[in-house]
């Protein structure tokens, strides 16, 4: 695959004796983590997961949010069930990402989506682009965490392994890597629980076609004092989580810290993400409240009816 830029990667501190996971995620790129959830944890967070896919959210309606055709994304997963808390603080994957990120890692976005099934290949091959390649010339480590909350059988995630901290993140066409041998992708199905990590700068995609709906899970840890590119920035995406305090007991400090306490880095005040679709939105506020106003006046005159007859008899 031809590179536009090759770059050094950054540095971590080394570690005495490296978890194997970590040895194979440095050398890959992408590792599967084992026996990751329990039956218990995945059944509660997939009943959690899909009471957001069954509505549009709007207004007072908890629900998923969409900007395109073929994907329901449902944000801030942590607020949702105590599963998911726990398999962001998973004690194998919290020693992997502090040896291959460093020890400033901390979780930055926790959220999922549901993939519907289509034969387009809507998203296709690329690195994620994160951070200000303006002013960072090396390639800071970015490492997701991606569960299936459903069995993937098909639209699966590909990889191919290897390309990590080789360029710098960008969209691949599909030229690019027309010429890469089939043993160096790596296409990630299994039942729901599936877990693995991943170097978002190697190159990957979702896989085509999508036959059955998928449900996963995408939770990202980057250092937050590297600088982020304009684009998040505007959209506030990489904001401090919001949790539910329900699911926050028996922390440790080092939990306080991957999950970002306290950390205002990335937190803007008083923030208001500009509309993409005004005009739209003001038809939808001026019908809703006209509902709501003929609503009350409904209410008024049936009171005012009732009254007027309690004192006719």
């Amino acid at each position: 695959m031809t590179s536009h830029l090759l770059l050094e990667r950054e540095p971590t501190a080394p570690v005495a004796d490296k978890h194997p996971l970590t040895k194979e995620l440095e050398q890959n790129g992408i590792v599967v983590l084992p026996n990751f959830l329990t039956p218990g944890q995945l059944a509660a967070m997939q009943t959690a997961f899909e009471s957001r896919l069954q509505r549009l959210r709007w207004n007072d309606a908890d629900g998923y949010e969409t900007n395109e055709t073929h994907r329901h994304f449902v944000q801030d997963v942590l607020t949702l069930d105590q599963g998911f808390v726990d398999a962001a603080l998973h004690a194998t994957a919290k020693r992997v990402l502090r040896e291959y990120v460093g020890d400033a890692v901390e979780l930055v976005e926790a959220k999922g989506w549901r993939s519907l099934p289509t034969h387009r290949d809507f998203h296709g091959w690329h690195g994620d682009s994160w951070y200000d390649q303006a002013k960072i010339n090396s390639i800071p480590r970015e490492v997701k965490l991606a569960v299936y909350l459903t069995d993937v059988t098909s639209g699966e995630f590909n990889y191919i392994k290897g390309t990590h901290g080789k360029q710098r993140p960008r969209s691949v066409r599909n030229d690019e890597v027309r010429d890469v041998p089939a043993e160096q992708v790596i296409r990630v199905t299994g039942p729901a629980g599936t877990a693995f990590l991943f170097d978002t700068s190697g190159v990957h995609r979702q896989g085509v076609p999508i036959l059955q709906k998928r449900n996963a899970l995408f939770y990202n840890y980057h250092d937050p004092a590297v600088p982020l590119q304009q684009e998040d920035i505007d959209y506030y995406r990489y904001h401090p989580l919001l949790l539910n305090a329900a699911f926050l007991g028996n922390l440790t400090a080092e939990d306080f810290k991957l999950l970002g306490f306290g950390n205002k880095t990335n937190y803007i005040p008083g923030f208001a993400r500009r509309g993409q679709h005004g005009t739209w939105q003001r038809v939808l506020h001026a019908t809703y409240f006209s509902k709501v106003y003929l609503n009350d006046f409904r209410l008024r005159v049936v009171s005012r009816v009732k009254k007027v007859l309690r004192i006719g008899r």
